[in-house]
């Protein structure tokens, strides 16, 4: 049995957002170190603010400013600070209910060690030294044995508020194709496509997932299809894609290999995007040192007959 295949991967993004009144208030007061919460109708006070009440949904607006001091109400240590995160030494993750607040915020508190670190312990903020808007203006918690630090009653007025933020969303992990599509993969690499059989429906799946979809069982019979196909069904890209070299507009498609019993996908090329067609004939075509086709062309066959590929749709 050949070793599974495995790699890091990375899946990352900017994420845009625009910001209510109360969010707007909120970021824009940490940018001037100020926390805002909003008052409840029932006279509680929550920090982080949110822009409907939890227990009744009523609309809140009445912004209240807290003081940058309170009490650790639980928490966390992180003995392996991540990429991204407040801290880039070991530090505690803790839920801290500021002075004033009825609900605790989650920050980082910077701590020589989980012995320094206990609930009801006080903290205080300490300030990013640049501020942009954003929860990072909160550079981390800190421990505090001083008085209770009293607001000056802000009202949650600010010139140049923030309207909007960006906010990178990013996972990484480590991903495995499974003996299946490992096998599948390291056939590309020989500019041969394989595929695995049903042994109870006798369909053949590229690429293969080690199990069929429709009847539930294990598959390990390899077939190999290809390398020629049929379009069954395509749709033209006119937004380009950012880093891609594709010029727009472009075509892409599902290819019932030969053989196979699945379509997959493709780009086609070699052939003007507004006459590429269900039943087209393609092939592949592979770049130097590519462990994939980079897309596929006309074969200059005759178009397949629609039931050959009626049920690939």
């Amino acid at each position: 049995m050949p070793e599974v295949l495995k790699a890091p991967l990375v899946v990352e993004f900017p994420f845009t957002r625009s910001l209510g009144p109360v969010q707007s208030a909120f970021l824009t007061g940490l940018r001037e170190r100020v926390v805002l919460g909003v008052r409840t109708a029932d006279g509680r006070t929550l920090v982080p603010p949110v822009e409907y009440d939890p227990v009744t949904a009523e609309d809140i607006r009445d912004l209240v400013e807290v003081a940058p001091t309170g009490t650790v109400t639980t928490w966390a240590w992180n003995h392996a600070p991540r990429r991204g995160q407040p801290l880039t030494t070991p530090f505690a993750w803790v839920l801290v209910r500021l002075d004033g607040a009825d609900t605790a915020l989650l920050h980082a508190l910077d701590a020589p060690g989980p012995d320094a670190v206990h609930t009801g312990m006080r903290v205080r903020i300490r300030w990013a030294a640049e501020r942009t808007g954003a929860i990072t203006d909160i550079a981390c918690f800190e421990p505090y044995d001083g008085d209770r630090a009293q607001p000056a009653g802000h009202t949650g007025e600010f010139e140049d508020p923030v309207t909007g933020i960006v906010a990178a969303a990013r996972l990484d992990y480590t991903y495995s194709p499974g003996r299946a599509q490992t096998a599948y993969i390291n056939a590309l690499s020989g500019r041969r496509t394989v595929g695995e059989r049903c042994p109870s429906c006798r369909k053949v799946y590229v690429p293969p997932r080690g199990a069929c979809p429709t009847c539930g069982v294990a598959t390990s019979e390899q077939v190999e299809v290809g390398p020629r196909g049929t379009v069954t069904t395509f749709c033209i890209v006119n937004i380009k894609a950012k880093n891609l070299d594709i010029e727009v507009p472009y075509v892409y498609a599902h290819i019932a290999l030969d053989g196979a019993d699945l379509a997959l996908h493709g780009r086609i090329g070699g052939i003007p995007y507004d006459e590429v067609r269900m039943g087209l004939r393609v092939e592949p075509v592979w770049t130097e040192g590519s462990r994939y086709p980079d897309h596929y062309r006309p074969t200059g066959e005759p178009d397949a007959d629609y039931d050959t590929y009626k049920e690939l749709l």
